[in-house]
C-alpha cells in the first residue's frame, strides 16, 4: 500500500461523494466508475474531486468501498468479481451498505473468491459535511484493521472485534431503531388523520412528548426522498430480526410502506401531504 492511499467508491451517490469529497480534501486520491450513472451522480463526482475511470481500474485502488443502495449491494459484487479476479492487484473490498449478516456474507464469498480481502462496514450518520464528525464506519474482519488507517484522511473508522458480520449487525439494529420509529410514527400519523384525531394527537404530542413531535418533524420528512433507499434495507432489517420471529412482520410492513412513500414522492403525493399537514409542512 503507498504511503497515502488510492480509494475507489462505487457509487458517487450522496453518501459516496460526501465520503469522497472528505478524502480527497485530505489528499486522497478517489476513483469512482460513472458507467450507467446520471449527469447528477457525474455532478457530485466532479463536486467532491473525485475521478471517473473504467471499472477495471477501480481495482488499482488500495481500497474499494461499496457504497450503493442496500438491494444493489449484492449485483455489485457480482458485477465486479470478473474485474477484481483479472487485476494483478488486490484492493481491500469494503462493503459499507446496509444489509443483514447473511447478504453481508453472500457478499464476502464473491469478493473472497477473487483473492481480495474483505472487510464488512455499516455507515451511521449522514454524508459527511466540511467540518462535521458525527459519520461513523464502522468496520469488522481481518482486514478491518488496515481500513482504520484512514482515520489519517478525514473518515472515522470504528473497528469491531467478532465476525465479519459485526459491524452488519450493529448497523441492522441502529437503523431498525432510528428508521423503525419514522415508520411507526408515520403509520399513526396516517392512521389519526383517517380517524379525524391529527389536531388533538399533535396536540397531545407538543403537550407530553414534545421530544418525540421535534424528533418525527425532522425526520418523516427527511425521508421521503430517502425513501426508495430505505424499503430494500428495512426488508433487510426483517431478515436480521428473523423469518421465524413475529418482529419480522413489523419490520416487512415498515418496508411496504417506505414502498408507498417512495412511489407516493414519485406521484400524487396524498399521503405526503396529509403528513405534511400533519407536522404542519404544508
Amino acid at each position: 500500500m503507498s504511503a497515502t492511499p488510492v480509494v475507489a467508491i462505487v457509487a458517487p451517490g450522496n453518501m459516496g461523494a460526501g465520503i469522497g469529497r472528505r478524502l480527497t480534501e485530505n489528499k486522497v486520491p478517489v476513483l469512482t466508475s460513472l458507467a450507467g450513472r446520471s449527469e447528477e451522480s457525474a455532478k457530485r463526482a466532479r463536486e467532491a474531486g473525485m475521478q471517473p475511470v473504467e471499472e477495471r481500474a477501480l481495482a488499482e485502488a488500495d481500497f474499494l468501498l461499496s457504497i450503493v443502495p442496500p438491494g444493489d449491494a449484492l449485483d455489485l459484487a457480482i458485477r465486479l468479481a470478473p474485474v477484481l479476479t483479472a487485476a494483478n492487484t488486490n484492493p481491500i473490498y469494503v462493503e459499507c451498505n446496509a444489509v443483514s449478516p447473511t447478504t453481508m456474507l453472500k457478499i464476502a464469498d464473491e469478493i473472497i473468491a477473487t483473492g481480495c480481502p474483505f472487510v464488512g462496514a455499516g455507515i451511521i450518520g449522514p454524508p459527511p459535511k466540511p467540518g462535521s464528525t458525527n459519520t461513523k464506519i464502522y468496520a469488522s474482519g481481518s482486514a478491518a484493521r488496515d481500513l482504520a488507517k484512514l482515520n489519517d484522511y478525514g473518515l472515522i473508522v470504528r473497528v469491531l472485534d467478532g465476525p465479519v458480520t459485526a459491524a452488519s449487525a450493529l448497523k441492522m439494529s441502529y437503523a431498525g431503531i432510528t428508521k423503525g420509529f419514522t415508520a411507526l410514527g408515520a403509520t399513526m400519523m396516517l392512521a389519526a388523520t383517517r380517524g379525524g384525531s391529527a389536531d388533538a394527537l399533535r396536540a397531545e404530542l407538543a403537550e407530553s412528548r414534545p421530544d418525540l413531535l421535534r424528533y418525527l418533524s425532522n425526520q418523516v420528512p427527511s425521508m421521503y426522498s430517502k425513501a426508495y433507499r430505505w424499503v430494500a434495507e428495512l426488508d433487510e432489517i426483517a431478515s436480521f430480526v428473523g423469518d421465524e420471529r413475529a418482529e419480522h412482520e413489523m419490520f416487512a410492513a415498515a418496508a411496504r410502506l417506505y414502498e408507498r412513500i417512495a412511489d407516493d414522492f414519485e406521484q400524487e403525493k396524498d399521503e405526503i401531504g396529509a403528513l405534511d399537514r400533519f407536522l404542519n409542512k404544508s
